[in-house]
């Protein structure tokens, strides 16, 4: 009878343990009261995860009221909302079949990092024939979170290898 105890114990224990480390994996821990709080990591994937779908209102939920969204590459900064909407759905119309697939993400205190590698096809008209480029390119993106939120989002990648320096374009004019 103890010996059953003491195996049904070691079992539980073990399932428990398991339970948390995937909880982790996942990036959803439960604290001291067992309320479920998200990482940075789980944060980043979530957006990443919604960009690639296409669900730009899901992305946008992930920022907080005051954030700053800067593409290096691009040179773009946007610290609004509507912009910043706009500027993933101006990415999603020029570059439609976009898929995002994360390489490795990291997390490191408040923040979060994401290699990803990314293709997309570019159609530009030339006359009365369209012509379909592929885009291939590879990146990071890094974001800080305070109180679950994106307040930094950061992102690079090789513009040698980019079709997408035409975006831009939509959001300096008039500057």
């Amino acid at each position: 009878m103890k010996g059953e105890i003491r195996m049904n114990l070691s079992n539980t224990v073990t399932e428990l343990e398991q339970q948390a480390g995937n909880r982790q994996k996942k990036g959803i821990v439960r604290d001291h009261e067992s309320t479920i709080v998200t990482t940075p990591r789980h944060i980043l994937q979530s957006a990443l995860d919604a960009l690639r779908e296409g669900n730009i209102s899901e992305v946008l939920e992930q920022f907080a009221d005051h954030f700053t969204f800067n593409d290096h590459t691009l040179t773009l900064e946007f610290t609004d909302k509507q912009r910043l909407r706009e500027f993933f759905e101006k990415s999603r119309e020029l570059f439609p079949d976009t898929a995002p697939e994360i390489v490795s993400l990291f997390e490191d205190g408040n923040h979060a990092i994401a290699q990803w590698k990314l293709s997309a096809t570019q159609t530009v008209p030339y006359g009365s024939i369209s012509h379909r480029f592929p885009i291939f390119l590879f990146g990071a993106t890094i974001v800080r979170v305070e109180n679950e939120k994106i307040v930094q989002w950061s992102e690079h990648h090789d513009p040698s290898s980019s079709r997408r320096m035409s975006l831009p374009a939509f959001f300096t004019k008039g500057i």
